[in-house]
C-alpha cells in the first residue's frame, strides 16, 4: 500500500512552493491541449510541408486522440506502480521527444510517429499523474482552487491556440510551435524536482491482459465517433462502410462497449482472485465519483462542441483569419481563468453541486444568446457576450470537478481516479467535435437542398442533381470556396449567386441547429448535477441523491 504523503507543503497547500507546483502541473497541462488546437489551423501548411494531404494530416490528429484515450488507465496505473511524479518526467522526456521528431518531420510518417504515437503515449503518462500529483500537493481545503486552475490552463490552450497556431504559422512556421514544447518541457523537468510523492505501492506485474482489452475497447468506440461525420450515426452514407445499411460507426461503438463490458468483466474477476487489477472496479460503486466523473464527459463534451462551431463560423461564414479568430476566442479565457480562481477564493466551502449548477446554467445561457444572435449579416461581435458567459461557465465547472473526484477515494487510488478522469474526458471531447460536426452537416445539407429547390433563380435539373450528389452531406464551405468551384463548373452567375445565398442561410441554419442540441446536452448535465455531493472537499459529505 502507498503512504499518504506528509510535507509542509502538502499541509498548507500555499507558499512559494506549492506556487511552483501549480505552475508545473498547469504548464504540463496546457502543453498536452495546446497540439490540437495548433495543429487544426495549421493543417494545411503542414500537408504541405510533410508532403501529404489533409486528409493525411486529419489522420494524423485522429491517430493522436486515439493513442491518448486507449492508453490513459493504463498511465494512470503505471503511475501507481512507479510513482505519479516518476511518471510524469518519463511522460515529459517521451512527450519532449515526440515534439522534437515532429518539429523536424519531413513526412507523414515521421509526423505520425512524433505527434502521434510518442505525444500521445507521453500524454497518457503525464496527465493521470497531473491529478494524482494535485492530490499529493495541496491539501483538501486547497484542491478546488489547484484543480481549478491547472484545468484552466487546458481550457486556455483551447482557446489561445488558434492565436498562437494561426499567428505562427502565418508570419514563421509551424515546426516553431513544437520545437518551443521541446524547451517548455526541458523547463518542467527541471521543476519536478519541488513535487512532492507518495511512496509507490509495491511493485506488481501490470494485467497485460486488461491493457489490451480496455486500449481494445477505447480504440473501437473513439475511432467509431471520430468517423461518424464521415460515415453517419446509424445508417450509412452513401460510399462509407456499413452492413446492412447500417454505418460502421455504430457497429464499431457498440463493439467497443461490448469490449469494455468483457474488461470490467475481467478486472472484478482478478480482484475477486486477489490479483492486482489495471483498474479498480469498486472505484465505480461510488456515486461521487461517478457523478464527477460523468460532469467531467459533459463539460469537454460542451467545450469541444462549443469550440468545434464557434471557430467554423468566425473563419468560414465570416472569413477571418486564424490569427483573428484565435482574438475573437480570448474573452472565453478570460472569464474561465477568472471564474477557476475567484470561486475557490471567494467561497471555499460553498456547494459543489451548487457551483456545477451555475456553472452549466451560465454554459446553457452562452449556448442560447449565441442561437438568437445568428443571423445572416451578423458580425463576430456576436460571440463575445456568449463565449463570457461560457468562459464563466467552464471556470466554475474546473474549480470543482477535479477535487469531487479526487476525494471521492484515498489519495493513494488517485492515480487510476487520473486515469478514469481523463478517459472520461477523451471521450467526451471526442463525443462533442463528432456530434456537433455531423449534425451541423446534416443540417446544412438539409436546409441547402430545401433552399435550392424552392429558388427559382436555380434550375430544376441542378436542383435534382444537387440533391443526387449532396446526399451525403455538404462541405462547411464559405462564399468564395463556392463561388470559385461554381465559376469552374461553369454555372452562369445568376446561378452562381442563388447557389451562394442558399449556402449562406444553410450555414447558419446548421450552426444553429448544432448549437441547439449542445443547449439540450446542457440542460441534460443541469438535471444530472444531483449525483454531485453537497459538501466540498474535505468535508463531510452526505451521499449525494440518485
Amino acid at each position: 500500500m502507498a503512504t499518504e504523503p506528509t510535507t509542509g507543503r502538502t499541509a498548507a497547500g500555499a507558499g512559494a512552493g506549492a506556487g511552483i507546483v501549480l505552475l508545473t502541473l498547469a504548464s504540463g497541462q496546457f502543453l498536452m491541449t495546446l497540439d490540437s488546437s495548433v495543429m487544426n489551423v495549421s493543417i494545411a501548411q503542414v500537408a504541405e510541408d510533410v508532403g501529404t494531404t489533409v486528409t493525411g494530416v486529419q489522420t494524423a490528429i485522429t491517430l493522436y486522440t486515439l493513442v491518448m484515450a486507449t492508453m490513459m488507465i493504463t498511465g494512470g496505473k503505471i503511475g501507481t506502480m512507479i510513482g505519479r511524479r516518476k511518471a510524469f518526467s518519463i511522460g515529459c522526456v517521451i512527450y519532449g521527444a515526440g515534439s522534437l521528431i515532429t518539429a523536424l518531420a519531413p513526412n507523414l510518417g515521421v509526423l505520425i510517429l512524433g505527434w502521434s504515437v510518442l505525444e500521445g503515449l507521453g500524454a497518457a503518462l503525464i496527465m493521470p499523474a497531473i491529478v494524482a500529483l494535485v492530490a499529493s500537493n495541496f491539501a483538501p481545503d486547497g484542491r478546488p482552487r489547484a484543480y481549478g486552475l491547472v484545468a484552466s490552463a487546458g481550457a486556455i490552450a483551447v482557446a489561445v491556440g488558434p492565436l498562437v497556431g494561426g499567428a505562427v504559422t502565418t508570419f514563421w512556421t509551424w515546426r516553431l510551435v513544437f520545437a518551443g514544447e521541446v524547451v517548455v518541457v526541458a523547463a518542467i523537468l527541471v521543476l519536478t524536482r519541488r513535487i512532492q510523492d507518495a511512496v509507490p505501492a509495491a511493485r506488481s506485474r501490470i494485467d497485460l491482459v486488461g491493457v489490451v482489452l480496455s486500449a481494445l475497447g477505447l480504440g473501437v468506440a473513439v475511432f467509431g465517433v471520430l468517423r461518424s461525420s464521415e460515415w453517419g450515426w446509424v445508417r450509412a452514407k452513401p460510399g462509407a462502410p456499413g452492413i446492412g445499411g447500417i454505418s460502421a460507426t455504430l457497429l464499431l461503438i457498440v463493439a467497443g462497449l461490448l469490449v469494455l463490458r468483457v474488461f470490467f468483466w475481467w478486472q472484478a474477476r482478478r480482484v475477486a482472485r486477489g490479483q492486482e487489477p489495471l483498474v479498480d472496479v469498486t472505484l465505480l460503486h461510488d456515486a461521487r465519483l461517478v457523478g464527477g466523473l460523468v460532469m467531467f464527459g459533459f463539460q469537454f463534451l460542451l467545450q469541444a462542441g462549443l469550440f468545434f462551431t464557434i471557430p467554423l463560423y468566425l473563419s468560414v461564414a465570416l472569413g477571418l483569419s486564424a490569427f483573428e479568430t484565435g482574438l475573437r476566442l480570448l474573452p472565453l479565457s478570460v472569464t474561465l481563468l477568472l471564474a477557476a480562481v475567484a470561486v475557490p477564493k471567494l467561497w471555499p466551502r460553498a456547494s459543489p453541486r451548487r457551483v456545477v449548477t451555475v456553472g452549466l446554467v451560465a454554459l446553457l445561457a452562452g449556448i442560447v444568446s449565441l442561437i438568437l444572435a445568428l443571423d445572416l449579416g451578423a458580425g463576430p461581435e456576436i460571440v463575445s457576450v456568449p463565449l463570457l458567459l461560457a468562459g464563466l461557465g467552464v471556470g466554475a465547472l474546473a474549480s470543482q470537478l477535479g477535487a469531487v473526484t479526487v476525494s471521492a477515494v484515498p489519495d493513494r487510488l488517485s492515480g487510476e481516479v487520473g486515469g478514469l478522469q481523463n478517459t472520461s474526458t477523451n471521450l467526451g471531447a471526442s463525443l462533442g467535435t463528432a456530434l456537433a460536426g455531423s449534425v451541423l452537416i446534416g443540417a446544412l445539407t438539409t436546409s441547402f437542398l430545401l433552399g435550392v429547390e424552392d429558388n427559382p433563380a436555380v434550375p430544376d435539373e441542378l436542383a435534382a442533381t444537387a440533391t443526387v450528389q449532396l446526399a451525403g452531406g455538404i462541405p462547411f464551405l464559405s462564399d468564395a470556396q463556392l463561388e470559385t468551384g461554381l465559376a469552374e463548373a461553369g454555372l452562369p452567375a445568376d446561378q452562381v449567386d442563388a447557389v451562394v445565398e442558399e449556402n449562406a442561410a444553410a450555414r447558419i441554419d446548421g450552426l444553429r441547429t448544432s448549437l441547439a442540441v449542445l443547449a439540450v446536452l446542457a440542460a441534460v448535465a443541469v438535471v444530472l448535477t444531483r449525483l454531485l455531493p453537497t459538501e466540498p472537499a474535505g468535508g463531510r459529505e452526505p451521499e449525494p441523491s440518485a
